[in-house]
């Protein structure tokens, strides 16, 4: 039941105390404020690493061709390794707990695409047909590039949204044909890349380029997928793969230089385990901050029962309970922590609201997110801390003889 005559002496208490009540109130609130921040920035840095990895499939391998260092099998060090078609089938194929591959040749050649009267330069970037889902790539229009196109060296390609848009202002560009320095290239798919800048690009099948261009069988890089296989799994997927191409090509399977082999699953383990490291460092600060508010809270409410002593003891002396005394106390305590940590609360979250309407991003820094069930049980946490704090102390001063507390100064 709602008792207006002691709200009215806590509202009273808290009036006469307004410094002591706003340090109180303000090391809660800042309390909750902090975590709320540190927890957000967290999650930022996280989505951040992740968006960096789901740009590709974090799952793959890639392998590109070097230069030995060293000599081996009567081989002088120098010799450039160049990968071949014959690579990629054998990684493809071969190659167990392989999921997905493709290949290029020319890693990145720009080139001048044309349509009617528009013309522009463009990323002309060659692939096999397993391409889009390594680069998780989404085909909002018609088709990516199939086996068919692959072996029977089609001239089709498939361009990002942002080329369409450029070369067709609107116009269906799937059947039509492109001129990409020279030569054409049938339309048959548009893809949305969620990479930054991947967008800004055309595919078109591997053979077709090395044909097109004298690029005879050579690749420049592989890719691979290890599907559902284990991080441990993947790293003997990388030295069964040097070592196969070390065998191939004559050259130490321990000289690095030789070939690059690249796994992106040590990378994902390696930054997603240091994000773990920053998370916990995060809710040990955001903990030990609270702490810190819960200690301020504490000390408060004894310095306030101290100089309670002897209205307690009037109290007690005209029949006061030791109940209404001691609660009394806690609702002063739990009403300064409740509205203290709703402040902190929404000002946590205004901020971060803010950070992400004003486009405080970068690549690496991406929605930060607050974790509203951690931020809402901080609150109750410190607020229950609060209730105890005053518990204590108010039992404690409940206990004492009407007499004996008339007494204190």
């Amino acid at each position: 039941m709602f008792d207006l005559d002691k709200w009215q002496e806590i509202l009273g208490t808290i009036k006469k105390n307004k410094l002591r009540t706003i340090l109180t109130a303000f090391s809660v609130a800042w309390g909750i404020f902090i975590l709320i921040i540190l927890l957000a920035a967290g999650q930022g840095l996280r989505n951040g690493a992740q968006a960096q990895f789901g740009n590709d499939a974090a799952n793959s391998i890639w392998i590109d061709g070097g230069q030995t260092s060293m000599a081996y099998g009567g081989y002088k060090p120098g010799r450039i390794i160049q990968l071949k078609n014959e690579d990629f089938y054998t990684i493809k194929d071969r190659t167990r707990d392989v999921d997905h591959a493709s290949a290029t040749y020319g890693w990145r050649e720009n080139k001048t695409l044309s349509y009617k009267n528009e013309h522009s330069g463009f990323l002309v970037r060659s692939c096999a047909p397993d391409h889009y889902l390594l680069e998780k790539a989404k085909i909002i229009k018609g088709r990516f590039i199939n086996e068919l196109d692959f072996t029977e060296f089609r001239k089709v390609c498939v361009m990002g949204k942002p080329v369409e848009d450029f070369l067709f202002k609107g116009e269906d560009p799937i059947g039509k044909f492109i001129d990409v320095s020279g030569t054409k290239y049938k339309v048959i798919g548009v893809f949305n890349d969620p990479g930054k800048g991947d967008n800004e690009r055309i595919y078109i099948p591997l053979l077709t380029a090395q044909r097109i261009y004298n690029g005879k069988d050579n690749v420049g890089v592989i890719w691979a997928t290890t599907g559902n296989a284990s991080y441990e799994r993947s790293e003997q997927m990388v030295e069964e793969i040097r070592q196969g191409l070390a065998k191939k090509y004559h050259f130490d399977p321990n000289d690095m230089n030789a070939i690059g082999v690249r796994n992106n699953n040590v990378e994902y383990k390696r930054i997603m385990g240091m994000l773990d490291g920053i998370k916990v460092f995060i809710y040990v600060i955001g903990i030990l901050t609270l702490i810190a508010g819960i200690v301020g809270i504490s000390n408060i409410m004894m310095i306030v029962v101290k100089e309670r002593t002897r209205e307690i003891g009037i109290r007690k002396a005209l029949g006061a309970s030791p109940f209404s005394i001691v609660s009394l106390v806690i609702l002063e305590s739990v009403f300064i922590t409740s509205v203290a940590g709703y402040v902190g609360l929404l000002s946590g979250i205004g901020v971060v609201e803010l950070i992400k309407a004003l486009g405080v991003e970068g690549d690496f820094f991406k929605n930060p997110d607050v974790n509203l069930q951690i931020a809402v049980s901080a609150v109750i946490l410190i607020v229950v801390a609060g209730a105890l704090a005053g518990l204590f102390p108010a039992i404690k001063a409940a206990k004492v003889e009407p007499i004996t507390a008339l007494r204190e100064n």
